[in-house]
């Protein structure tokens, strides 16, 4: 990451948590969107499955094995890259925090609830499995689709799902471009992004989802803030007249499509 990089993040950190809500609700007009802030994203209750999955993660963050890694991103070809990646530093690097997973589990549990019925659940870059973990473990009965552009990658999730015993994980393997087309005629009620962290992608996957989400679907944007593009992306998707809602947690952003719901951008500190 260059020094002008750095300076953004902690800029934009900066700015997110001086203008940020530190809400437990107030102030949302919808009874849906109220629920989801007080008693989705402020619960702090460590469910069953979190020390295990954690434990996976302490796991990676310590295995020093090296993986040739496919790199579409930075490669700028269809073909991608093979670099080689210590499990330790990706796990650093990529894996998404505690209290982002574990927000991402509980949103999922309840918008379970919420619907009645199993959801379908989309991630755009797989890693090394643990959000995908936090995914899955929410409810067996949901299935989880997860697409990854690396064998490599993919084989190392693969065995942490084994070894959480999740069961309702289906994956794809190759260039996200190409993969994501196969399933963009099925709904979805959940997608998670976090693939290509670039402007054109982050729009391209978007534009892609937006026609086949359900009415209460969510897409979660990882690292909306990762850098001046990615802003820009995240500013131009939450004006888009296709969506009717949407919220900033700094490190992922949300984005809703009910057509009951108020035009507006809450920025909430999770």
């Amino acid at each position: 990451m260059t020094n002008n990089a750095r300076l953004h993040r902690i800029l934009a950190y900066l700015k997110h948590t001086l203008t940020a809500w530190n809400t437990t609700g107030e102030g949302i007009h919808s009874p849906y969107l109220f629920e989801l802030v007080r008693f989705v994203l402020r619960d702090r209750n460590a469910y069953y499955c979190f020390a295990d999955i954690e434990r996976r993660r302490d796991l990676l963050l310590r295995c020093p094995d090296t993986l040739d890694v496919v790199d579409y991103g930075s490669a700028g070809s269809k073909e991608g890259v093979l670099i080689p990646r210590r499990v330790c530093d990706i796990a650093k690097r990529q894996l998404e925090s505690p209290q982002v997973g574990q927000a991402l589990f509980r949103l999922v549990n309840w918008i379970g609830r919420q619907e009645k019925r199993p959801l379908q659940i989309l991630e755009l870059g797989t890693s090394l499995g643990v959000t995908t973990a936090y995914l899955a473990a929410a409810d067996s009965r949901n299935r989880v689709l997860t697409l990854e552009g690396s064998a490599a990658v993919l084989n190392v999730a693969k065995g942490g799902w084994r070894a959480l015993k999740l069961e309702n994980i289906e994956w794809k393997e190759g260039n996200i471009d190409d993969t994501l087309y196969i399933y963009a005629r099925e709904k979805w009620d959940v997608v998670y992004v976090d693939a290509n962290h670039t402007y054109e992608a982050t729009m391209r996957y978007v534009n892609t989802l937006l026609p086949v989400m359900q009415e209460k679907g969510v897409i979660i944007l990882d690292d909306i803030h990762y850098s001046a593009p990615m802003e820009q992306a995240w500013k131009e998707l939450k004006e888009d007249k296709r969506i009717t809602t949407s919220m900033d947690l700094y490190h992922v952003g949300l984005l809703f499509f009910d057509p009951h719901y108020l035009k507006r951008n809450y920025t909430i500190r999770l």
